[in-house]
């Protein structure tokens, strides 16, 4: 799934792209990601910019704004006059005569449109906690020692902290040196500070790189991201670690899959 520095990268290419653009036309492929009421207040309007919260994209226009989350294979194309593939649902038509494709394998992606005033005040966006570079990490800290959940999940629940995803919690819990099944409430002060400072960190040489391409997941335009190759624990399963030598383990935290070195994380 593409995480925070994914899609950052995705937002900048696209606004590189995209703005002062007007959409003309709509195709519908799957009305369940996109209804022909949002479709039809669409019609019409410009790119102003291109914002994101989280894992979220917000494409703002001038009085509505369109919330896009990727979930877990979602991607974005501009193309031409070039026929209509299996996994593209949504095609945006623009002033230049490119289209906008939305292309997602699982079908998962969501769209929700939003006067500019309700934005950031109703769902989706309204249940989202800070991202690490505007949280405090006292605060951080507080809010961890009434958690009584892996931290591991903690890192992954948008509602405590937005845009981290298996990937960069995996990162992040390496270099502050915690096990991804220690309990929150067990975490110590120094350590939530490293996790939101070092995490910090991290998701900043990762949208530097372009983000991290697992799998499937490739950010728009045919972007791919770079910072997989400099991963410390993340599916480095029986691999040595950088640091101590010893062999990066996996265990299974919540049902998610979670990669870490039992000398350096303890």
């Amino acid at each position: 799934m593409p995480e925070l520095p994914e899609v950052e990268t995705v937002k900048e290419t696209l606004k590189r792209q995209l703005l002062g653009l007007t959409i003309e036309k709509i195709d519908i492929f799957y009305d369940k990601m996109m209804t022909p009421e949002v479709a039809s207040k669409l019609i019409g309007q410009t790119f102003l910019d291109i914002d994101r919260l989280g894992k979220y994209l917000i494409f703002n226009f001038e009085d509505v704004d369109l919330i896009s989350h990727l979930r877990m294979e979602g991607r974005y194309f501009l193309k031409y006059d070039e026929p209509i593939s299996k996994h593209e649902h949504i095609i945006f038509h623009l002033s230049n005569k490119q289209t906008l494709r939305y292309h997602d394998t699982r079908k998962f992606g969501t769209f929700d449109l939003r006067e500019t005033s309700e934005t950031f005040t109703t769902k989706p966006l309204n249940g989202l906690g800070k991202e690490p570079f505007q949280m405090d990490p006292n605060a951080f800290y507080l809010t961890l020692q009434k958690i009584n959940r892996p931290i591991k999940s903690v890192l992954l629940d948008q509602k405590i902290i937005a845009g981290i995803g298996n990937i960069y919690a995996d990162e992040i819990l390496f270099s502050a040196h915690v096990r991804p099944d220690r309990l929150a409430n067990q975490v110590l002060k120094h350590e939530a500070h490293w996790m939101i400072e070092r995490g910090i960190g991290i998701l900043q040489t990762a949208i530097e790189a372009g983000g991290t391409t697992i799998r499937t997941y490739v950010s728009s335009l045919g972007v791919t991201g770079r910072f997989q190759q400099t991963l410390m624990v993340h599916q480095r399963k029986n691999e040595q670690c950088y640091i101590c030598g010893d062999v990066i383990k996996k265990m299974v935290v919540n049902g998610r899959s979670s990669f870490y070195c039992e000398t350096c994380q303890n």
